[in-house]
């Protein structure tokens, strides 16, 4: 999250939560400075947890407090799953929903109704996310001052996780045709973006919708045979559940498509899956780390999972533990359960928070073990880093490095790692 700094002029865009979020943060200031909205502050919000909400609402009082005339107006799935939250606080003066928040047309209402005055009634412009049947993606030419470049391919998801508030922010699963993704790479490859990654809320349900419906490896295919300029593609989150032939058979074929995956497991034990209502096992989820290991032998992996879950007892939390390590996932974003409002999961028997604290504490840890593991296992080989700023990159297995010299940023250089300080990778 980038925190506003104030406002001189123009529309500053504060983007809370995924990648998908900042993506379409990009267009929505695109969109609102088409429509010369001036001086306002936009807070894209993120639903996850209860903690993304307290943070956006902390921002625009702070945005406030430093400017009482700025203009403020809150998008994304927080202001689509609880506008009521935003349009009590005298601080916003406009919340509108997640189905449109990236066209011009919503912009350009949205600069009529501050200009000529907002009633109580007009605060609110939140549609029902539900009826929406189009994916209308943000496709940026260039991803200023960005050396990697990410394209919406997907939108909303069709699953019911118990945890979850995100179906309700994002509405039903929705793709946007192959052809124009591939255009889109190419776009941006033709700007001088040699790295793109597709995005999307449940990315591994893409097609279903589209007619003949092509998947997430048909895609993939298409996107590296279409434009061979592409020097690397990589994807956001994959449900392993959802993932496709083709997919598997591509992470084998193409080395344009990197090898690293993120994983939607949540939880290593099947009680708890079950009450998440997740669709699969801790068995399922091992065998198929194990089908991908056998098709890229140097993939690297990282995962979502959740701590503290309602019901979850010392020795499912172990359990999860253990299956992290049995894994052997070098990536792990762990984090505290939260319950949302609404969900199936905020019903159950809940867990005291200084326990829920506690057992992502030791998550973490469990995690921070791992990722010493891998970049332990990283020094003296040689990895292609993506050069970025500051001196900064990312290898193959998207592992974060320290250059030691000066290269061209967005550039591959072919380096050897020399060492690690327990959080990234040391170039020689």
């Amino acid at each position: 999250m980038a925190e506003g700094l104030g406002v001189q002029r123009g529309v500053e865009v504060v983007n809370f939560g995924c990648r998908l979020n900042a993506l379409e943060g990009d267009g929505i200031a695109r969109a609102a400075a088409a429509a010369g909205l001036e001086r306002a502050l936009v807070v894209n919000t993120c639903a996850v947890t209860a903690e993304a909400v307290r943070q956006a609402r902390q921002a625009i009082r702070r945005a406030r407090r430093r400017d009482p005339s700025l203009r403020i107006v809150v998008t994304g799935c927080a202001a689509q799953t609880e506008p009521a939250t935003f349009s009590a606080m005298g601080d916003v003066d406009l919340v509108l929903g997640n189905a449109a928040k990236t066209s011009a047309e919503t912009w350009a209402g949205a600069r009529a109704s501050l200009d000529f005055g907002v009633s109580a009634e007009q605060k609110v412009q939140v549609q029902d996310i539900s009826a929406v049947r189009e994916a209308t993606p943000h496709l940026a030419d260039r991803f200023e001052g960005h050396t990697r470049a990410f394209v919406e391919v997907q939108n909303g998801c069709d699953h019911r996780c118990t945890f979850c508030i995100i179906p309700f922010g994002r509405g039903p699963s929705r793709s946007v045709p192959m052809g124009a993704v591939v255009a889109q790479v190419a776009r941006l490859v033709a700007s001088g973006h040699g790295e793109v990654v597709l995005t999307g809320v449940d990315l591994t349900a893409y097609g279903g919708d589209l007619p003949g419906a092509p998947t997430l490896g048909r895609l993939v295919r298409a996107v590296l045979s279409g434009v061979p300029e592409l020097k690397r593609l990589r994807l956001s989150s994959i449900d392993a559940v959802e993932a496709d032939a083709e997919l598997m058979r591509a992470l084998a074929e193409e080395e344009r498509l990197m090898p690293h995956l993120h994983l939607s497991l949540q939880s290593g034990d099947d009680l708890i899956l079950k009450r998440m209502k997740r669709r699969h096992s801790r068995a399922e989820a091992l065998a198929f780390i194990a089908a991908l290991r056998q098709a890229r032998p140097d993939v690297v992996l990282g995962a979502d999972i959740i701590a503290g879950f309602p019901t979850e007892t010392e020795a499912q939390a172990r359990a999860t533990r253990d299956f992290v390590e049995e894994a052997g996932l070098a990536f792990l974003h762990a984090f505290p359960y939260s319950a949302r409002p609404g969900t199936a999961a905020a019903r159950m028997p809940q867990l005291a928070p200084a326990l829920v604290a506690e057992r992502a504490a030791r998550l973490r840890e469990t995690g921070a073990g791992l990722l010493r593991r891998h970049l332990s296992a990283e020094v003296g080989r040689r990895r292609t880093v993506l050069v970025e700023a500051g001196g900064c990159g990312h290898t193959e297995h998207f592992t974060p490095v320290r250059l030691s010299g000066a290269a061209v940023r967005g550039s591959l250089a072919d380096l050897r790692i020399a060492g690690h300080d327990g959080a990234r990778l040391i170039a020689a």
